[in-house]
């Protein structure tokens, strides 16, 4: 985990101490610590907090202050395994935007659906938040936060940061392709059809590129 959340600085997904991570363990979650720069995390820096804990926590640091959405993702879905949040430039850009991520690339499949969405603004580690980012997601695998970043999720955090790395480049290419002209947008059969090829491919589910 601690590999995995410095890795986002090093992919260029975020910066200083913005974003964070969690992981399910159990019936409790694991998650980064508030405020506290990537390189300086160790194993003893993670919070733990009980799914059922209304925010309660283990550990010698505060967590994330936004411990309040991930947590209510993993409540509510249950396949969902580590959810990674970030303030990647182009995600960003679209968020500020209030643009969702329509299909001009064939691996937005890898989300689920046809469109990632954003939604509306509201301050971070709030439960307006938490509502808009469930009511967002859904059952798909990515969602834009309002002016704020995005967040990625999947069965594990390998999985999570793989299609964090992937909602970057699709909001890199959407937006690259709007200012170059009008995108030609795959139609909803189509992606619903290579999330379907996605279940088949490679050693994880949804989690590669054919």
């Amino acid at each position: 985990m601690i590999a995995q959340a410095r890795s986002l600085a090093q992919l260029g997904l975020t910066q200083g101490t913005s974003g964070n991570l969690s992981a399910r363990v159990g019936d409790a979650m694991l998650i980064t610590p508030s405020g506290v720069a990537y390189e300086a995390l160790t194993p003893a820096s993670l919070a733990l907090l009980p799914l059922n804990g209304e925010g309660a926590f283990t550990g010698p640091l505060k967590p994330s202050s936004e411990w309040r959405f991930h947590l209510d993702i993993l409540q509510a879905r249950p396949d969902v395994g580590a959810v990674v949040h970030a303030h990647s430039t182009y995600a960003t850009v679209l968020s500020i935007l209030r643009r969702p991520i329509r299909a001009v690339h064939y691996m937005i499949a890898a989300f689920g659906g046809p469109e990632i969405v954003c939604t509306d603004y509201a301050p971070f580690g709030t439960q307006e938040l938490s509502d808009l980012v469930l009511e967002g997601l859904g059952m798909r695998h990515g969602v834009l936060l309002g002016n704020h970043g995005m967040i990625a999720t999947g069965a594990d955090l390998a999985q999570a940061m793989h299609r964090a790395v992937e909602l970057e480049t699709l909001a890199r290419q959407s937006y690259l392709a709007d200012l170059a002209g009008t995108p030609v947008i795959l139609p909803d059969d189509e992606v619903m059809r290579c999330v379907e090829l996605f279940k088949s491919y490679g050693p994880n589910a949804q989690d590669g590129e054919a």
